[in-house]
């Protein structure tokens, strides 16, 4: 039975940043990939000055979706940083639409997944809860006539990796106890991909680096909340 995985996210390095390493997993085993973008990162940090950091952001995030293997790649064109209630009322129609289009040509035979972050935010970014529940409405509104609907999976940070809370940029919960988790996901074998993916992000580097020195060894092993 074929698989189809839509990953919706906020900014374009939230996949790669986060579970990356899954999706790649998921593709190398047959899996098909669609990624939803609801902002071109246009407000993220532009160490090099460039004049239009959201282009930028988007041809890296393309090269990326090309280097995880994504079959189509879909930039919803909000503004970074200001994605609200309405934005969510907004989206769900939207990837609705996208969602069907890929799927109403499909055979009965397939089982259809969502990958979205936490909906704590991740990070606490506001950008990633509305992502994130955006992902849940047209999930669950697509589900309950669509029994094709399987699960979403939401990526998050066990406590182990955040112990405590944090104040030091926006408010980040700690991390999700053992028993919050559903599902861990170790793809660290995939690390060679992943810092290809990772280092498309260019613009973003100092993520990336926060990212690696963070992860470590452990580079590759997600953590999933499992919704169904």
């Amino acid at each position: 039975m074929k698989k189809i995985i839509f990953g919706i996210f906020a900014h374009p390095d939230d996949e790669a940043f986060g579970p990356a390493g899954t999706l790649i997993n998921e593709v190398r085993a047959g899996a098909e990939l669609h990624l939803i973008s609801f902002t071109a990162g246009d407000a993220g940090t532009n160490p090099d000055n460039v004049p239009d950091l959201g282009t930028v952001r988007e041809q890296e995030w393309r090269k990326a979706g090309s280097l995880m293997g994504a079959s189509s790649m879909h930039l919803l064109n909000y503004r970074d940083g200001h994605l609200d209630n309405q934005t969510m009322i907004e989206a769900t129609d939207r990837i609705s639409q996208i969602v069907h289009s890929v799927i109403d040509n499909t055979p009965e035979d397939i089982v259809v997944e969502f990958m979205s972050l936490d909906l704590n935010g991740y990070t606490g970014h506001i950008d990633h809860i509305v992502a994130a529940r955006t992902a849940c409405q047209v999930f669950y509104r697509l589900k309950a006539t669509d029994t094709r609907f399987s699960r979403i999976r939401l990526a998050c940070l066990p406590r182990s990796v955040v112990p405590t809370m944090s104040t030091d940029w926006i408010f980040m919960e700690s991390g999700r106890s053992d028993a919050e988790i559903n599902e861990t996901i170790d793809a660290r074998h995939q690390k060679d991909i992943i810092l290809n993916v990772m280092d498309a992000h260019y613009s973003q580097r100092a993520d990336r680096d926060y990212t690696l020195k963070s992860q470590g060894n452990n580079l590759g092993l997600n953590y999933f909340i499992v919704l169904d």
